[in-house]
């Protein structure tokens, strides 16, 4: 497990938190952060790499083939999301209306296939944990963009979770034998909350970066920010991420209907 920041070094433009070319950590993709303000634009082209850009904030106008959307998002916790997924030699052409952010996951394929836009109307989300589970420490939000059942032309998987402030989310601890990403943001820039992986603790924050892979792993946030945080997985050679999750069997009892009466022995909540 590795997590960093690079708040001290953000600049304009893109910026690189995982470069393959150097050192992919194990997840076989790019990954950065794009910001721009009014009337930046920025163009992104690649002969062997597929690419998603999700706008995390802003307003930017999307640009590939013969296709121009124009995407607002004031922030990722009140606002859903514009995602476009792209194959190789596709130029895409950004122009910021305002400032804005996003986030950038690339990774190889050299499979063709058409551009896709994923907007507020086709995002797939799941309310969980609502259904008074744990006394509700697990409600969260889980959205996903594209996977191996609505793309499985590409050899990537992307997804925001909204984890609301003193809340669990990817709770029970589970695993997966692919390799994932975390992005995270918080609602405030001094927000900050915690994640659990392979046994490690780890402080998160705002624009912060986790790579975890192996191991049983868990996220929450501090009572009082809300966290919301992109996921990122690379389906690995013939064994693309199937929704598959390995709960830890030492903590798998807590999706019992009873789990609660464990802290309530009466049944009262």
């Amino acid at each position: 497990m590795s997590y960093f920041s690079k708040n001290s070094e953000l600049t304009n433009g893109y910026n690189a938190y995982i470069d393959a070319a150097s050192d992919d950590m194990g997840t076989q993709m790019d990954v950065g952060l794009l910001l721009m303000e009014a009337g930046d634009t920025y163009v992104y082209e690649s002969e062997e790499k597929e690419v998603a850009i999700l706008l995390f904030s802003g307003s930017v106008r999307y640009e590939w083939n013969a296709e121009a959307v124009e995407a607002q998002r004031p922030d990722c916790f009140h606002h859903e999301a514009y995602c476009l997924l792209a194959p190789r030699r596709t130029r895409i052409t950004l122009t910021a209306r305002c400032h804005s952010e996003l986030y950038v996951q690339a990774t190889r394929n050299e499979r063709d296939y058409a551009p896709v836009l994923y907007t507020p109307k086709t995002v797939q989300t799941q309310h969980a944990g609502n259904g008074g589970e744990l006394m509700g420490c697990m409600e969260r939000e889980i959205k996903t963009f594209f996977d191996y059942d609505n793309a499985p032309f590409s050899n990537m998987v992307l997804g925001e979770v909204l984890n609301l402030p003193g809340k669990w989310s990817s709770y029970p601890p589970h695993h997966h034998p692919q390799p994932e990403v975390y992005f995270y943001r918080f609602d405030h820039p001094c927000g900050f909350g915690a994640g659990f992986a392979n046994g490690e603790i780890y402080q998160t924050g705002h624009n912060g970066c986790a790579v975890i892979n192996h191991g049983f792993h868990s996220q929450t946030a501090a009572p009082g920010y809300a966290m919301c945080y992109a996921w990122g997985i690379r389906h690995l050679p013939g064994d693309p991420w199937k929704k598959t999750r390995i709960d830890d069997p030492e903590h798998a009892w807590l999706w019992r209907s009873d789990a609660n009466a464990h802290i309530y022995p009466n049944g009262k909540e």
